[in-house]
Protein backbone atom coordinates (compact mmCIF):
# COMPACT_ATOMS: atom_id res chain seq x y z
CA UNK A 1 0.00 0.00 0.00
CA UNK A 2 1.50 3.14 -1.09
CA UNK A 3 2.46 6.03 1.93
CA UNK A 4 0.59 8.57 1.92
CA UNK A 5 2.30 12.13 2.30
CA UNK A 6 2.12 14.19 5.40
CA UNK A 7 -0.15 16.77 3.88
CA UNK A 8 -2.53 15.85 1.12
CA UNK A 9 -4.67 18.82 1.46
CA UNK A 10 -3.73 21.08 -1.71
CA UNK A 11 -4.35 24.82 0.01
CA UNK A 12 -1.95 23.49 2.62
CA UNK A 13 0.39 22.21 0.20
CA UNK A 14 0.50 25.34 -2.13
CA UNK A 15 0.66 27.69 0.80
CA UNK A 16 4.31 25.44 1.83
CA UNK A 17 5.31 25.81 -2.10
CA UNK A 18 4.42 29.70 -1.58
CA UNK A 19 6.26 29.78 1.40
CA UNK A 20 9.32 28.28 -0.31
CA UNK A 21 9.16 30.68 -3.18
CA UNK A 22 8.74 33.31 -0.61
CA UNK A 23 12.17 32.51 0.74
CA UNK A 24 14.01 31.61 -2.25
CA UNK A 25 12.93 35.52 -3.67
CA UNK A 26 13.78 36.73 -0.12
CA UNK A 27 17.06 35.41 0.33
CA UNK A 28 18.07 36.01 -3.74
CA UNK A 29 17.52 39.75 -2.99
CA UNK A 30 20.39 39.91 -0.83
CA UNK A 31 23.36 41.91 -2.04
CA UNK A 32 26.19 40.80 0.18
CA UNK A 33 26.65 37.99 2.54
CA UNK A 34 25.96 33.95 2.77
CA UNK A 35 23.16 33.97 0.38
CA UNK A 36 24.92 36.70 -1.96
CA UNK A 37 27.71 34.43 -2.57
CA UNK A 38 25.03 30.84 -2.86
CA UNK A 39 22.84 32.26 -5.38
CA UNK A 40 25.90 33.26 -7.82
CA UNK A 41 26.62 29.38 -7.95
CA UNK A 42 22.90 28.20 -7.52
CA UNK A 43 20.33 30.15 -9.54
CA UNK A 44 17.01 31.31 -7.83
CA UNK A 45 15.31 29.22 -10.40
CA UNK A 46 17.14 26.49 -9.52
CA UNK A 47 16.13 26.46 -6.03
CA UNK A 48 12.31 26.85 -6.59
CA UNK A 49 12.37 24.11 -8.06
CA UNK A 50 14.36 21.90 -6.17
CA UNK A 51 12.74 23.04 -2.50
CA UNK A 52 9.40 21.11 -3.50
CA UNK A 53 11.66 18.13 -4.72
CA UNK A 54 12.99 18.11 -1.13
CA UNK A 55 9.71 18.44 0.68
CA UNK A 56 8.13 15.38 -2.02
CA UNK A 57 11.71 13.36 -1.05
CA UNK A 58 10.94 13.85 2.55
CA UNK A 59 6.92 12.35 2.43
CA UNK A 60 5.70 16.28 3.23
CA UNK A 61 4.02 16.37 -0.08
CA UNK A 62 3.48 14.03 -3.25
CA UNK A 63 2.51 15.01 -6.73
CA UNK A 64 0.77 11.91 -7.23
CA UNK A 65 -1.67 13.28 -4.54
CA UNK A 66 -2.33 16.51 -5.54
CA UNK A 67 -3.89 18.87 -8.74
CA UNK A 68 -1.47 21.75 -8.48
CA UNK A 69 0.63 20.98 -11.34
CA UNK A 70 -2.17 19.86 -13.64
CA UNK A 71 -4.11 23.46 -12.06
CA UNK A 72 -0.78 25.30 -12.84
CA UNK A 73 -0.08 23.87 -16.42
CA UNK A 74 -3.65 24.50 -17.63
CA UNK A 75 -4.41 27.84 -15.77
CA UNK A 76 -1.13 29.62 -14.85
CA UNK A 77 0.74 28.31 -17.70
CA UNK A 78 -1.18 29.85 -20.87
CA UNK A 79 -1.87 32.84 -18.91
CA UNK A 80 2.41 34.03 -18.33
CA UNK A 81 2.48 32.82 -22.11
CA UNK A 82 -0.03 35.29 -22.80
CA UNK A 83 1.53 38.43 -20.67
CA UNK A 84 4.77 37.71 -21.46
CA UNK A 85 3.90 37.49 -25.09
CA UNK A 86 1.89 41.03 -25.00
CA UNK A 87 4.91 43.58 -25.42
CA UNK A 88 6.60 40.97 -27.58
CA UNK A 89 8.61 42.16 -31.01
CA UNK A 90 7.59 39.12 -33.79
CA UNK A 91 9.95 41.11 -35.80
CA UNK A 92 13.06 40.64 -33.61
CA UNK A 93 12.30 37.33 -32.83
CA UNK A 94 12.71 36.19 -36.27
CA UNK A 95 16.03 38.21 -36.50
CA UNK A 96 17.31 35.86 -33.86
CA UNK A 97 18.10 33.44 -37.18
CA UNK A 98 18.35 30.17 -37.92
CA UNK A 99 20.46 28.96 -34.67
CA UNK A 100 17.33 28.57 -32.52
CA UNK A 101 15.67 25.86 -35.27
CA UNK A 102 19.60 23.95 -35.70
CA UNK A 103 19.45 23.39 -32.21
CA UNK A 104 16.27 22.12 -31.45
CA UNK A 105 16.99 19.49 -34.25
CA UNK A 106 20.13 18.82 -33.01
CA UNK A 107 18.56 17.91 -29.47
CA UNK A 108 15.74 16.06 -31.46
CA UNK A 109 18.33 14.14 -33.40
CA UNK A 110 20.25 14.04 -29.77
CA UNK A 111 17.40 11.89 -28.63
CA UNK A 112 16.95 9.33 -32.07
CA UNK A 113 20.66 8.44 -31.71
CA UNK A 114 20.92 8.61 -28.27
CA UNK A 115 18.28 5.64 -27.52
CA UNK A 116 20.29 2.96 -29.54
CA UNK A 117 23.57 3.95 -28.42
CA UNK A 118 22.51 3.81 -25.14
CA UNK A 119 21.39 0.38 -25.43
CA UNK A 120 24.35 -0.71 -26.90
CA UNK A 121 26.87 0.40 -24.51
CA UNK A 122 24.44 -1.07 -21.51
CA UNK A 123 23.99 -4.38 -23.46
CA UNK A 124 28.11 -4.27 -23.18
CA UNK A 125 28.24 -5.19 -19.28
CA UNK A 126 24.67 -5.79 -19.00
CA UNK A 127 22.28 -7.34 -21.60
CA UNK A 128 19.70 -8.38 -18.91
CA UNK A 129 19.14 -4.67 -18.47
CA UNK A 130 18.55 -4.45 -22.03
CA UNK A 131 16.93 -7.12 -22.82
CA UNK A 132 13.08 -8.77 -22.75
CA UNK A 133 11.25 -10.52 -24.93
CA UNK A 134 7.81 -9.82 -26.72
CA UNK A 135 6.22 -7.18 -25.33
CA UNK A 136 8.20 -7.33 -22.34
CA UNK A 137 11.31 -5.84 -24.47
CA UNK A 138 13.21 -3.02 -23.06
CA UNK A 139 13.31 -1.19 -26.41
CA UNK A 140 9.41 -1.40 -26.19
CA UNK A 141 9.44 0.56 -22.84
CA UNK A 142 12.46 2.89 -23.90
CA UNK A 143 10.15 3.63 -26.96
CA UNK A 144 7.64 5.92 -24.88
CA UNK A 145 10.50 7.68 -23.67
CA UNK A 146 11.37 8.80 -26.90
CA UNK A 147 7.74 10.05 -27.47
CA UNK A 148 8.18 12.16 -24.01
CA UNK A 149 11.74 13.34 -25.19
CA UNK A 150 11.03 14.87 -28.48
CA UNK A 151 7.00 15.95 -28.11
CA UNK A 152 5.18 15.18 -24.89
CA UNK A 153 2.57 13.24 -22.71
CA UNK A 154 0.45 13.15 -25.99
CA UNK A 155 3.47 11.21 -28.23
CA UNK A 156 4.46 9.22 -25.55
CA UNK A 157 0.80 7.77 -25.16
CA UNK A 158 0.95 7.46 -28.96
CA UNK A 159 4.17 5.31 -28.39
CA UNK A 160 2.81 2.82 -25.54
CA UNK A 161 -0.37 2.45 -28.10
CA UNK A 162 1.88 1.60 -31.20
CA UNK A 163 4.25 -0.76 -29.65
CA UNK A 164 2.22 -2.15 -27.12
CA UNK A 165 5.03 -2.26 -24.48
CA UNK A 166 3.32 -4.55 -21.27
CA UNK A 167 1.75 -1.77 -18.95
CA UNK A 168 2.99 -3.35 -15.84
CA UNK A 169 6.08 -2.20 -16.44
CA UNK A 170 5.22 0.86 -17.91
CA UNK A 171 5.71 2.54 -14.10
CA UNK A 172 9.23 1.99 -14.33
CA UNK A 173 9.71 3.91 -17.72
CA UNK A 174 7.61 6.75 -16.40
CA UNK A 175 10.39 6.68 -13.26
CA UNK A 176 13.18 6.95 -15.77
CA UNK A 177 11.40 9.91 -18.08
CA UNK A 178 11.07 11.63 -14.35
CA UNK A 179 14.17 11.23 -13.07
CA UNK A 180 16.19 11.92 -15.91
CA UNK A 181 14.22 14.67 -17.23
CA UNK A 182 14.52 16.63 -14.26
CA UNK A 183 18.17 16.08 -13.55
CA UNK A 184 18.62 17.64 -17.34
CA UNK A 185 16.11 20.68 -16.60
CA UNK A 186 18.52 21.12 -13.24
CA UNK A 187 21.63 21.08 -15.08
CA UNK A 188 20.33 23.16 -17.72
CA UNK A 189 18.82 25.91 -15.11
CA UNK A 190 22.53 25.40 -12.97
CA UNK A 191 24.12 26.33 -16.77
CA UNK A 192 22.15 29.75 -16.65
CA UNK A 193 23.99 30.93 -13.83
CA UNK A 194 27.03 30.47 -15.87
CA UNK A 195 25.71 31.59 -19.58
CA UNK A 196 28.76 34.24 -19.90
CA UNK A 197 31.13 31.86 -19.57
CA UNK A 198 29.57 29.20 -21.24
CA UNK A 199 28.91 31.30 -24.78
CA UNK A 200 32.37 32.42 -24.31
CA UNK A 201 33.98 28.82 -24.47
CA UNK A 202 31.34 28.17 -27.35
CA UNK A 203 32.39 31.62 -28.58
CA UNK A 204 28.82 33.02 -29.60
CA UNK A 205 27.65 35.61 -30.94
CA UNK A 206 24.25 36.35 -28.52
CA UNK A 207 24.09 40.00 -30.00
CA UNK A 208 20.87 39.75 -31.25
CA UNK A 209 19.46 38.18 -28.13
CA UNK A 210 21.11 41.16 -26.12
CA UNK A 211 19.30 43.02 -28.85
CA UNK A 212 16.00 41.46 -28.41
CA UNK A 213 16.06 42.04 -24.82
CA UNK A 214 17.20 45.52 -24.58
CA UNK A 215 14.43 45.90 -27.15
CA UNK A 216 11.49 45.39 -24.62
CA UNK A 217 13.32 46.44 -21.84
CA UNK A 218 13.27 50.09 -23.61
CA UNK A 219 9.38 49.44 -24.69
CA UNK A 220 8.81 48.42 -20.69
CA UNK A 221 10.42 51.80 -19.33
CA UNK A 222 8.47 54.34 -21.71
CA UNK A 223 5.32 52.68 -20.98
CA UNK A 224 6.43 52.30 -16.89
CA UNK A 225 3.52 53.63 -14.56
CA UNK A 226 2.61 52.90 -11.56
CA UNK A 227 0.27 50.24 -11.52
CA UNK A 228 -3.40 50.88 -10.37
CA UNK A 229 -6.06 48.30 -9.09
CA UNK A 230 -7.72 48.82 -12.93
CA UNK A 231 -4.55 48.12 -14.66
CA UNK A 232 -4.35 45.02 -12.62
CA UNK A 233 -7.82 43.86 -13.23
CA UNK A 234 -7.57 44.40 -16.83
CA UNK A 235 -4.24 42.20 -16.94
CA UNK A 236 -5.86 39.21 -15.07
CA UNK A 237 -9.43 39.97 -17.48
CA UNK A 238 -6.70 39.49 -20.44
CA UNK A 239 -4.61 36.41 -19.23
CA UNK A 240 -7.44 34.50 -17.83
CA UNK A 241 -10.17 35.49 -20.69
CA UNK A 242 -7.23 34.51 -23.42
CA UNK A 243 -7.10 31.08 -21.24
CA UNK A 244 -10.52 30.88 -21.31
CA UNK A 245 -10.43 30.98 -24.86
CA UNK A 246 -7.91 28.36 -25.17
CA UNK A 247 -9.82 25.87 -23.46
CA UNK A 248 -12.87 26.36 -25.62
CA UNK A 249 -11.25 26.13 -28.64
CA UNK A 250 -8.76 23.38 -27.56
CA UNK A 251 -11.74 21.31 -26.54
CA UNK A 252 -13.72 22.24 -29.50
CA UNK A 253 -10.81 21.84 -32.30
CA UNK A 254 -9.49 18.59 -30.33
CA UNK A 255 -13.18 16.66 -30.72
CA UNK A 256 -13.82 17.95 -33.94
CA UNK A 257 -10.56 16.43 -35.10
CA UNK A 258 -10.64 12.69 -33.24
CA UNK A 259 -14.52 12.61 -34.46
CA UNK A 260 -13.77 13.48 -38.29
CA UNK A 261 -10.14 11.80 -39.17
CA UNK A 262 -9.28 8.62 -37.93
CA UNK A 263 -5.50 9.36 -37.93
CA UNK A 264 -6.49 11.74 -35.24
CA UNK A 265 -8.36 9.83 -33.05
CA UNK A 266 -6.65 6.35 -33.49
CA UNK A 267 -3.83 6.54 -30.47
CA UNK A 268 -1.26 4.83 -32.43
CA UNK A 269 -0.73 7.19 -35.30
CA UNK A 270 1.59 9.70 -35.38
CA UNK A 271 -0.88 11.92 -36.07
CA UNK A 272 -2.91 11.42 -32.74
CA UNK A 273 -0.49 14.08 -31.04
CA UNK A 274 -3.10 16.77 -33.10
CA UNK A 275 -6.10 15.09 -30.29
CA UNK A 276 -4.13 16.73 -27.78
CA UNK A 277 -6.25 19.13 -25.74
CA UNK A 278 -3.05 20.53 -24.22
CA UNK A 279 -1.28 20.89 -27.54
CA UNK A 280 -4.23 23.32 -29.06
CA UNK A 281 -4.52 25.02 -25.20
CA UNK A 282 -0.67 26.46 -25.61
CA UNK A 283 -1.06 26.81 -28.93
CA UNK A 284 -4.50 29.12 -29.25
CA UNK A 285 -2.95 31.23 -25.92
CA UNK A 286 0.36 31.40 -27.74
CA UNK A 287 -1.04 32.82 -30.86
CA UNK A 288 -3.55 35.11 -29.29
CA UNK A 289 -0.42 36.97 -27.26
CA UNK A 290 0.77 37.31 -30.25
CA UNK A 291 -1.97 38.81 -31.74
CA UNK A 292 -2.43 41.10 -28.83
CA UNK A 293 1.35 41.99 -29.14
CA UNK A 294 0.03 44.34 -32.06
CA UNK A 295 -2.81 46.35 -30.34
CA UNK A 296 -2.80 48.52 -27.47
CA UNK A 297 -3.26 45.78 -24.86
CA UNK A 298 1.13 45.75 -25.01
CA UNK A 299 1.04 48.76 -23.15
CA UNK A 300 -0.19 46.57 -19.99
CA UNK A 301 3.85 45.65 -20.18
CA UNK A 302 4.35 48.80 -18.27
CA UNK A 303 1.65 48.28 -15.86
CA UNK A 304 3.53 44.82 -15.07
CA UNK A 305 2.08 42.53 -17.32
CA UNK A 306 5.79 39.96 -17.54
CA UNK A 307 6.10 40.06 -13.96
CA UNK A 308 2.75 38.76 -12.94
CA UNK A 309 3.71 36.10 -16.19
CA UNK A 310 6.82 35.65 -13.89
CA UNK A 311 5.03 34.78 -10.96
CA UNK A 312 2.69 32.21 -12.76
CA UNK A 313 5.86 30.48 -14.17
CA UNK A 314 7.49 30.33 -10.72
CA UNK A 315 4.53 28.79 -9.28
CA UNK A 316 4.79 26.34 -12.44
CA UNK A 317 8.31 25.39 -11.68
CA UNK A 318 7.67 24.56 -7.90
CA UNK A 319 4.47 22.43 -9.16
CA UNK A 320 6.80 20.05 -11.60
CA UNK A 321 9.50 20.54 -8.46
CA UNK A 322 7.26 18.25 -6.85
CA UNK A 323 7.29 15.47 -9.30
CA UNK A 324 11.00 14.73 -8.13
CA UNK A 325 11.28 12.26 -5.39
CA UNK A 326 15.39 12.15 -5.02
CA UNK A 327 15.06 9.09 -3.32
CA UNK A 328 13.84 7.71 -6.36
CA UNK A 329 17.17 7.99 -8.62
CA UNK A 330 18.35 4.42 -6.53
CA UNK A 331 15.42 2.66 -7.62
CA UNK A 332 16.34 0.44 -10.95
CA UNK A 333 19.59 1.79 -11.34
CA UNK A 334 19.83 -0.12 -14.38
CA UNK A 335 16.90 1.77 -16.55
CA UNK A 336 18.10 4.83 -14.74
CA UNK A 337 21.51 4.55 -15.70
CA UNK A 338 20.05 3.84 -19.87
CA UNK A 339 18.25 7.33 -19.37
CA UNK A 340 20.95 9.04 -17.89
CA UNK A 341 23.64 7.33 -20.80
CA UNK A 342 20.90 8.58 -22.94
CA UNK A 343 20.39 12.21 -21.85
CA UNK A 344 24.21 12.54 -22.00
CA UNK A 345 24.42 11.78 -25.87
CA UNK A 346 21.62 14.14 -26.27
CA UNK A 347 23.54 17.41 -24.39
CA UNK A 348 27.05 15.98 -25.77
CA UNK A 349 25.37 16.50 -29.39
CA UNK A 350 24.47 19.85 -28.24
CA UNK A 351 27.54 21.18 -26.91
CA UNK A 352 29.40 19.93 -30.16
CA UNK A 353 26.95 21.45 -32.71
CA UNK A 354 26.67 24.58 -30.65
CA UNK A 355 30.15 25.14 -30.80
CA UNK A 356 30.82 24.26 -34.10
CA UNK A 357 27.91 26.89 -35.12
CA UNK A 358 28.95 29.32 -32.41
CA UNK A 359 25.21 28.94 -30.89
CA UNK A 360 24.95 30.56 -27.47
CA UNK A 361 24.01 28.69 -24.76
CA UNK A 362 20.41 30.01 -24.76
CA UNK A 363 19.71 28.12 -27.93
CA UNK A 364 21.30 24.95 -26.19
CA UNK A 365 18.98 25.27 -23.44
CA UNK A 366 15.85 26.22 -24.90
CA UNK A 367 16.36 23.56 -28.07
CA UNK A 368 17.14 20.63 -25.29
CA UNK A 369 14.20 21.61 -23.03
CA UNK A 370 11.64 21.92 -26.55
CA UNK A 371 12.32 18.81 -26.96
CA UNK A 372 12.63 16.68 -23.21
CA UNK A 373 10.44 19.37 -21.03
CA UNK A 374 7.88 20.32 -23.88
CA UNK A 375 5.35 23.12 -23.69
CA UNK A 376 5.34 23.01 -19.96
CA UNK A 377 8.89 23.58 -19.00
CA UNK A 378 10.80 25.62 -22.50
CA UNK A 379 8.84 28.69 -22.03
CA UNK A 380 9.99 27.98 -18.03
CA UNK A 381 14.27 27.59 -18.93
CA UNK A 382 13.76 30.65 -21.58
CA UNK A 383 12.08 33.12 -19.41
CA UNK A 384 14.73 32.27 -16.75
CA UNK A 385 17.21 34.18 -19.61
CA UNK A 386 14.77 36.84 -19.95
CA UNK A 387 10.94 37.11 -19.75
CA UNK A 388 10.75 38.34 -23.45
CA UNK A 389 12.14 35.21 -24.91
CA UNK A 390 9.53 32.78 -23.32
CA UNK A 391 8.01 32.93 -26.54
CA UNK A 392 10.79 31.42 -28.77
CA UNK A 393 10.67 28.24 -25.79
CA UNK A 394 6.48 27.87 -26.74
CA UNK A 395 7.34 28.09 -31.09
CA UNK A 396 10.31 25.46 -30.40
CA UNK A 397 8.05 22.65 -28.12
CA UNK A 398 5.42 23.43 -30.51
CA UNK A 399 7.61 22.03 -33.46
CA UNK A 400 8.60 18.96 -31.15
CA UNK A 401 4.57 17.85 -30.38
CA UNK A 402 4.43 18.06 -34.47
CA UNK A 403 7.38 15.49 -34.90
CA UNK A 404 6.98 14.19 -31.77
CA UNK A 405 5.61 10.70 -32.02
CA UNK A 406 7.76 10.51 -35.93
CA UNK A 407 10.83 10.94 -34.39
CA UNK A 408 10.31 8.32 -31.79
CA UNK A 409 9.16 6.15 -34.13
CA UNK A 410 12.42 6.30 -35.96
CA UNK A 411 14.24 6.22 -32.52
CA UNK A 412 11.93 2.96 -31.75
CA UNK A 413 12.95 1.12 -34.69
CA UNK A 414 16.42 1.91 -34.04
CA UNK A 415 16.72 0.71 -30.80
CA UNK A 416 14.84 -2.81 -31.76
CA UNK A 417 17.64 -3.52 -34.59
CA UNK A 418 20.86 -3.10 -31.45
CA UNK A 419 18.70 -4.94 -28.65
CA UNK A 420 20.28 -7.63 -27.69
Amino acid sequence: MEKLPVFTNDTIVFGLLMLALGFVFYTSSKDKGFWFKFYKIVPALLMAYLLPAIFNSLGWISDAHSNLYYVASRYLLPASLVLMTLSIDLKAIFNLGPKALIMFFTGTVGIIIGGPIAILLISIFSPETVGGAGFDATWRGLATLAGSWIGGGANQAAMLEIYEFNPKLYGGMVLVDIVVANILMAGLLMGIGKTEKIDKWLKADNSAIEELKEKVSKFADSVSRVPTLTDYMIIAAIAFGVVGIAHFGADNISTFLKDNFTAVSDKSSPMSSFGSQFFWMITIATTIGILLSFTKAKNYEGAGASKIGSVFIYILVATIGMKMDLSKVVDNPGLILIGLVWMSIHVILLFAVAKLIKAPYFFLAVGSQANVGGAASAPVVAAAFHPSLATVGVLLAVFGYVVGTYGAILTAELMRIVSP
